[in-house]
């Protein structure tokens, strides 16, 4: 392809070279440069693109993007831009040949929720015949197949590697891409460029506050808010506060809404405990009327599940499709029920690995009224102590047996870690048992729950492994539970 094909997007400041260059391939990091690359000089974390033009150039590159001109001669195209997070986006774009403007792009955005969001989206559009594409927090999939790519890939991929997911979706024969929008997705411009079709707001709280983050609530929010402004169609949940200043740049907005007047409300909500399902069932009002039954517990289900109705039903997706999928839906890692492992129990796997996380999920399972709430989990290896004290002192308030085993431990005693789960228990005098290895633990309440019961594995979620002294063992709870089959007495 031809530089000056890349750069038809490119708010240039100078350009040094010839715009005819054949390009054989676009980079942003230095080892990965070949003979005729373009190479972005991004800047990262730790570690500046600028700092490394002499390497690219050594190592082939036709032609080199900067923010800052080189205080060296360099024989090659140089192009001087305000920003290079802004034109890898745009380049990148570019050279996979505008993807994403050939299927639909669906993106959401919130503090919690949206892995559980994009997934009911995605079965609902599957169901009603549409090849889809994934990106986020699992990964990126077309279909049911997972798409190989960096383990560390965060849950908005950097620009280079989202366009090329969007590539490989398109040549797939995928018609809708439904992505997880990150709030450090949109600050670093990894969506720059991209219309999006359909966007979804739907809840915001503080995180992702700190070194190498955001600076503040105010910086987190302000990023979030740029989803809003690429969008054709927006899907709001009103039952967040902030919704009206989150979605103030927003066109064509719908409103959802599990408690008050909006485009697409649920009411009448009941919890729902059948052989094999722990959900909700609802009513909906609005642009689409009758019930709902979901299998994902909680009331927060629920207004995730009105987005993907909105969202959906705005692409043209038929109710009786919106209703099948969210009856058949799981998440990996998210309340997923786990119907094998016990015949009158509930167990049920979840990602949550915070105090916030685990209070909202053990008192959504406490509303189930089970005869008994069982819950497992670990600490963390190398994290805030006082995180474990505070899980501790969750899991005693709200569970009537709790298992301490081991989640990651990292370079961490385990010893340590138990001791201050324990500790933070005190506080409410919890009932508790100390089972280290967490696959004997997992049996051991197979083979002694009851009737009744509701059994929380808490911590490790989508998680296939553990770490421990650096190293990733495998490890997944779910194939342990579907693998153990009790011991006949």
């Amino acid at each position: 392809m031809k530089l000056q094909e890349l750069l038809a997007d490119i708010d240039i400041i100078s350009f040094k070279g010839d715009s005819q260059a054949e390009i054989t391939s676009v980079a942003y990091d230095s080892r990965k440069v070949k003979p005729g690359a373009l190479f972005i000089c991004v800047r990262g974390l730790n570690s500046d693109g600028h700092d490394f033009i002499r390497n690219a150039v050594e190592q082939g590159a036709a032609a080199v993007v900067v923010e800052e001109l080189p205080d060296f001669y360099v024989n090659v195209a140089m192009i001087h831009v305000r920003d290079t997070r802004s034109a890898l986006a745009h380049i990148s774009a570019a050279w996979f040949r505008y993807p994403a403007r050939r299927m639909t792009i669906m993106g959401i955005t919130g503090t919690k929720g949206k892995t559980t969001t994009a997934l009911m989206i995605k079965r609902i559009l599957e169901k009603s015949g549409y090849k889809t594409g994934l990106i986020g927090t699992l990964g990126a999939f077309i279909g049911d197949d997972k798409i190989e790519y960096n383990k560390n890939t965060p849950t908005t991929p950097e620009a280079y590697e989202l366009h090329s997911l969007f590539s490989d979706m398109l040549n797939a024969g995928c018609q809708y891409v439904v992505m997880e929008v990150s709030s450090q997705g949109l600050k670093q411009k990894r969506t720059e460029g991209i219309m999006f079709d359909y966007s979804a707001f739907l809840n915001i709280s503080p995180d992702h506050i700190g070194k190498g983050e955001h600076e503040n609530f105010e910086e987190y929010f302000a990023c979030k808010k740029l989803l809003f402004s690429q969008a054709r169609y927006t899907v709001a949940n009103i039952d967040s506060p902030d919704w009206k200043e989150m979605t103030e740049q927003a066109q064509n907005l719908v409103t959802v809404s599990a408690e008050k007047e909006a485009d697409f409300m649920g009411s009448h909500i009941e919890n729902l405990w059948e052989p094999g399902i722990l959900g909700a069932r609802f009513q909906i009002s609005g642009r689409m009327q009758g019930e709902v039954v979901l299998n994902m517990p909680g009331r927060f289900n629920v207004e995730n599940a009105l987005v993907a109705i909105a969202m959906t039903a705005l692409a043209g997706a038929a109710p009786m499709c919106i209703k099948e999928a969210l009856k058949e839906v799981t998440v990996k890692g998210r309340m997923q029920v786990l119907p094998e492992a016990a015949e009158h129990a509930i167990f049920l796997i979840d990602y949550a690995h915070n105090a916030l996380s685990m209070e909202c999920l053990l008192r959504t399972l406490k509303e189930y009224h089970p005869r008994r709430l069982i819950c497992l989990f670990g600490g963390g290896g190398n994290r805030p102590r006082q995180r474990r004290l505070d899980m501790g002192r969750i899991a005693a308030q709200y569970a009537d047996l709790t298992v301490i085993s081991m989640d990651n431990p990292r370079y961490e005693s385990v010893e340590q870690i138990n001791e201050d789960i324990i500790e933070g228990m005190k506080v409410h005098d919890g009932n508790y048992q100390v089972i280290v290895d967490r696959e004997e633990a997992i049996k051991y309440l197979i083979d002694n729950c009851s009737e009744g019961d509701i059994v929380a594995l808490i911590g490790k979620g989508h998680e296939e492994y553990q770490e421990i002294e650096g190293v990733k063992y495998p490890f997944s709870e779910e194939a342990i539970v579907l693998n153990y089959r009790k011991k006949p007495e």
